[in-house]
Order: structure tokens, then C-alpha cells, then sequence
């Protein structure tokens, strides 16, 4: 039985929900830990009482956590849902029964084949940790993290633990959405573990990580129904920056990091996101209010734009709209935003 964990909020539930039912495809038996970050998500999982959903509500998971709670008081939320991340895992491997090993996945993943190709690779390992891989042309992104905070392993043993301890503490000292003195959020913490501690993996199974900052590394490919990164079969695809802009209109989140995409990308990677992401909408039909649910980004907001409406009022309103809806159309005609039509992008 594997074990894994995510949290969010309602802005990121219909990602959650996605990121679930891609597990539930190919992961085999397993359990979701969901650390609900406010009261409608809590709500809506415990009303969708999905099998394998384990869901904690924030004030439980924060009860008798004074520390936590101290430092809860000088951050903005997502400076600390940031500083969560580690107190979060602590907080599972400290279950009773106890978890032998938990994997931490941000919400915005989506698997395409079985994770066990990464525990093989991390074998008797106690921590992974995945690249960000960036490609020469955006070394600098570095300053952010040489490693990505958004899969992460941590075995329940004694070298687990240490280095999940010692990252809780930092993160509990000091954990801003800003690159200060080598530190930004939870993630420039990485950066020296592969020396700080033993028993550390990182993968390198290039199918595991393929993320819109270093999907230019690689040749995409299609076999038997299957992508290939390279010669790798594709495990899971980091969506960040991923957003909904129209009706039918999606910033793949692409431009951002100068990236192009190829035709196996956009149908074969992002188009089955889009039908999950559809999927999950349906599937809280009646059981939330769909005002609340939306695919807007932690750290990016992103405008969202009715294109079948309008906005604003005459002569003011009108200008803005139709500069808008120019600066959208530009968009769409360089690539940066692409159409989807019954599910498949175009």
C-alpha cells in the first residue's frame, strides 16, 4: 500500500480531484492523505467520499502545533502553506499505525503511468528528490531551487526523519515567497541536500518531472498508446501554471519559461489534463458551490475572461474589453494560449 499526500484549498480542488483519479488509474493500491486548506474543501472531499481519500482538516492537522501556529502569524497563506510542507509530512509519518514511507505530491501532477518505476529507483533509499532540470537557457531559474519541491519521498527511519526534522525547523524559522540569502519558500532548502544527507536518491528517471521548464530537454514520442520522454515511458507532468483563461481557452504555461510545444505535448500530455480537469468539475456538480472553484494558480492570478461575454461599461468598459480581448487573440495567434474543443487542444 503506497502512500501519498497533497493539500490545497479550493482553488486548487478541481486539480486535486484530478490528480486523484490519475492515481487511481495507475498507482495501484493506495492512500491520499489531503490536508484541506479551508473549510469548502474539506466539505466537498468529505462529501465525495472518495475511496482511498484520507481527508484532515486544517485545524486538526494545526491542534497542539504551537510552533506551527507562531509562525502561521507573520506569513501571507501562501507563504504558509509553504512553511506546511514539511509539518505536514511530519505530521503523517506520526501516525498511529505508523506510515513506513509517504510521498508528497503538489496538487497539480498528473500521472500517465505507474509511480513504481521511481520507488525501484530509490530502492532502500530514505529521501528522493526530483531536479528541476532546467536547460541552459534558463540556468538562472536556479535562484528559485535546483530541486522541486513538488515530489518528494521521506522513508520513516532514522535518516528520513532527520532530514525531515531539519527542513520543518528551517521552514518553521524563516519560509517567504522571496529569494533572500540563498532561501525562497520551502524549496531553496533542497538545494544541498545530496551532500547534508545520507540515504538521499535523486532520480533520474527523465519520465518522472517533466514539468513546462524542461519539457524542451527531451524528444516526445508516442508508442503503443504510450508517451515516451526520450526512450523513458512518461510517469507523471507538473502542470504549474497551468490555467483556464475562457470558456474553452487554456494558458498552458508554456511562454513563461520560452518553451514550445510540440503536437504530442499538446494532445497527448495536456489534452488528457483538460478531460480530467473536466471530469472533476462534473463530478462536484451539486455538492459545491462552483463560484468558489476555480484553476487560478498559488502563486500566479491570471485574469479570467468570458470570451462568449462582456464586461464593464461604455465608453471605459468597452475599451478594456476589446483590448482584452485583443491582447488574448495575439495570444491564441502566437500559441500562448491554446482552444479546446470537446477535450483536445488545438
Amino acid at each position: 500500500m503506497r502512500h501519498f499526500c497533497t493539500y490545497f484549498d479550493h482553488n486548487y480542488l478541481l486539480r486535486g480531484l484530478t490528480l486523484y483519479a490519475s492515481l487511481a488509474r495507475h498507482a495501484g493500491p493506495f492512500v491520499l492523505w489531503v490536508l484541506c486548506l479551508d473549510d469548502a474543501t474539506y466539505a466537498a472531499l468529505s462529501k465525495l467520499d472518495l475511496p482511498g481519500v484520507r481527508a484532515i482538516s486544517l485545524p486538526t492537522f494545526e491542534r497542539d502545533d504551537n510552533t506551527l501556529m507562531a509562525a502561521k502569524r507573520d506569513r501571507s497563506p501562501v507563504e504558509y502553506y509553504f512553511t506546511c510542507t514539511p509539518s505536514w509530512l511530519s505530521y503523517l509519518l506520526e501516525q498511529s499505525p505508523p506510515i513506513d514511507m509517504v510521498t508528497y505530491l503538489d496538487a497539480d501532477l498528473f500521472f500517465y503511468s505507474s509511480p513504481e518505476p521511481i520507488y525501484e529507483e530509490m530502492g532502500n533509499g530514505s529521501v528522493l528528490i526530483v531536479g528541476h532540470r532546467f536547460p541552459e537557457k534558463l540556468r538562472s531559474w536556479e535562484r528559485y531551487g535546483i530541486y522541486n519541491v513538488g515530489y518528494l519521498t521521506f522513508r520513516n527511519d532514522s535518516y528520513g526523519r532527520q532530514c525531515l526534522h531539519w527542513w520543518r525547523d528551517r521552514c518553521l524559522e524563516w519560509c517567504y515567497d522571496r529569494v533572500e540569502d540563498n532561501r525562497f519558500a520551502d524549496q531553496k532548502y533542497l538545494d544541498d541536500w545530496p551532500t547534508r544527507f545520507p540515504q538521499l536518491v535523486v532520480l533520474r528517471h527523465k519520465g518522472a518531472g517533466l514539468a513546462p521548464w524542461n519539457v524542451e530537454n527531451y524528444s516526445l514520442t508516442l508508442r503503443n498508446g504510450r508517451v515516451l520522454v526520450d526512450s523513458e515511458p512518461l510517469v507523471f507532468f507538473h502542470f504549474h501554471n497551468f490555467q483556464q483563461v475562457g470558456r474553452r481557452l487554456y494558458d498552458p504555461g508554456l511562454a513563461r519559461y520560452r518553451a514550445q510545444a510540440s503536437r504530442v505535448l499538446k494532445r497527448q500530455i495536456y489534452s488528457p489534463y483538460v478531460r480530467g480537469l473536466s471530469a472533476a468539475g462534473r463530478s462536484l456538480r451539486g455538492l459545491t458551490d462552483h463560484s468558489q472553484v476555480r484553476l487560478a494558480s498559488i502563486r500566479q492570478k491570471y485574469q479570467a475572461i468570458d470570451l462568449a461575454g462582456s464586461h464593464g461599461s461604455a465608453p471605459d468598459g468597452l475599451v478594456k474589453d476589446l483590448r482584452e480581448r485583443y491582447v488574448l487573440a495575439k495570444k491564441v495567434y502566437h500559441g500562448d494560449l491554446w482552444l479546446s474543443i470537446h477535450g483536445w487542444l488545438l
